[in-house]
């Protein structure tokens, strides 16, 4: 059996600091296999691991790791479709611009978009989700392919963290409350 004391320090030291780095490709797993290692090194001879508890713990892992690099993708993506939205807004002044993008970053101002519905809709749900999927707004939009807004408020009552990555969707529905599709909204930038 394997004795680990506390240790502590009282004393004060100033240690600068480098920024966080994202760590490499793969270098998460190599952390992980250490962890798994040592937990074998140190498990109680007389009651070892089930194999199989190894195997679920390396692919929740693995999971996990996969989900933190899409939300990173996510991000750099919709930070590039700002910046051309950007760019092709500088080039032509005085115009409003808007493009089809599912996915938007929430900068605190009310986020305007187009809702194009297609013929035969009579009722469009817009939908806001956060990075996780979950649902932070629901709305039932007026037909017409207005412009509709949205000022960063969750359902619950609460204002949606700035910065933070959302995917606008609208579902459409036809007289007969049947589901007929989902389009994504137009941002007007």
């Amino acid at each position: 059996m394997t004795t680990v004391t506390n240790v502590s320090n009282t004393g004060t030291s100033s240690v600068a600091t480098a920024p966080a780095r994202q760590p490499a490709f793969g270098q998460e797993f190599n952390s992980f296999i250490k962890l798994l290692t040592a937990q074998v090194r140190n498990q109680d001879p007389l009651s070892p691991l089930d194999s199989t508890q190894f195997v679920e713990q390396l692919a929740t892992f693995s999971s996990l790791e996969q989900q933190v690099n899409t939300n990173t993708n996510l991000k750099s993506i919709s930070s590039m479709i700002s910046d051309l939205a950007r760019t092709m807004t500088a080039q032509s002044p005085g115009q409003a611009l808007s493009l089809q993008s599912s996915w938007l970053p929430f900068s605190g101002d009310s986020v305007q978009f187009r809702g194009e519905m297609p013929a035969g809709t009579s009722r469009g749900v817009l939908t806001i989700k956060n990075e996780t999927g979950q649902a932070v707004w629901t709305e039932t939009l007026g037909i017409g392919g207005g412009v509709y807004s949205w000022d960063g408020r969750t359902t619950s009552g609460s204002q949606a963290p700035t910065g933070d990555l959302y995917e606008y969707s609208i579902d459409t529905y036809n007289a007969a409350g049947e589901y007929t599709g989902s389009v994504a909204p137009r941002p007007i930038l």
